[in-house]
């Protein structure tokens, strides 16, 4: 049995000019231990499948699917307190943006203190020394005094990393790693990657990636799934994807790749559709 099974997917978001599509009947698995890539330009549904999982999609939204089961549950069934005690704590996600996604409002010691309130028995000094170590094994300097910062007084990198400290508090059986790296410099992407896959391996959960990095995609997934407008084009283990991609899309962002350039001038996605590719 998957981790995750999601089967036929369908997102539609209500808009003045009448529903638009989002997502259209995409299947998606994950398993224990393993790293799936899910990959595509800006728009292809990544990010909006992920939320649904979630459950924090807005009102607007109209989901449906045939299957969405977590471990053998069904994620449609549950109640709101049900779900809340499964989000958080067995299915966690790093979000796009840490420092607007941590409220500036409160010291990051407060922020993940809440997130161990929430989902286990630890109390006072106890949620401290936890945090503490939360922010030590994320590789924060300085944790015991760092506890006490608020996200303006720390970096990119660090917010990224006090983000991930947050979603690996409770020890979650799937993690959702949406765009971990924008924003941030070469080396400090390495680093948090190089994070990411170390604790992945570390704890044997499930590891999603959403990204539209190939390089990432790389050096980190086992599996990858490419979308483009809401739709599933292709999908199969890393080392065919790059080897022998079968979809026009999948070729099309393969050779828009500088490494595979072979012209004066960089191909891009567009060229693949304006010539009838997909």
């Amino acid at each position: 049995m998957s981790l995750l099974e999601i089967r036929n997917l369908r997102i539609e978001f209500d808009t003045a000019k009448g529903p638009f599509r989002a997502l259209d009947g995409v299947d998606y698995t994950v398993d224990a231990g393993e790293v799936l890539a899910i990959v595509g330009e800006s728009g292809s549904g990544k990010s909006v499948a992920m939320l649904a999982t979630m459950g924090l999609l807005p009102d607007s939204a109209t989901i449906t699917a045939d299957k969405m089961d977590f471990e053998g549950t069904d994620l449609r069934t549950l109640s709101v307190r049900e779900r809340r005690r499964v989000i958080g704590k067995d299915i966690s996600m790093i979000f796009q943006e840490p420092i607007a996604s941590l409220n500036p409002c409160f010291t990051v010691g407060f922020q993940l203190g809440e997130t161990l309130k929430t989902h286990t028995r630890l109390r006072g000094r106890q949620i401290k020394d936890r945090a503490i170590e939360l922010l030590t094994s994320v590789g924060i300097p300085d944790p015991e005094g760092r506890i006490n910062a608020f996200p303006h007084q720390m970096s990119g990198g660090q917010c990224q990393r006090v983000m991930i400290a947050m979603a690996i508090a409770c020890a979650p059986k799937l993690l959702i790693a949406d765009e971990p790296t924008t924003a941030l410099d070469v080396t400090i992407q390495k680093q948090i990657l190089d994070l990411l896959v170390q604790l992945q391996q570390d704890s044997g959960m499930g590891l999603i990636m959403i990204t539209h990095d190939m390089g990432v995609v790389a050096e980190t997934a086992d599996r990858v799934i490419v979308q483009y407008k809401g739709r599933k084009m292709e999908e199969a283990d890393v080392l065919s994807l790059f080897e022998n991609p079968n979809s026009p899309y999948t070729q099309a962002l393969l050779s828009a790749l500088p490494e595979n350039a072979t012209g004066d001038r960089l191909p891009t996605v567009s060229d693949f559709a304006e010539a009838g590719g997909f």
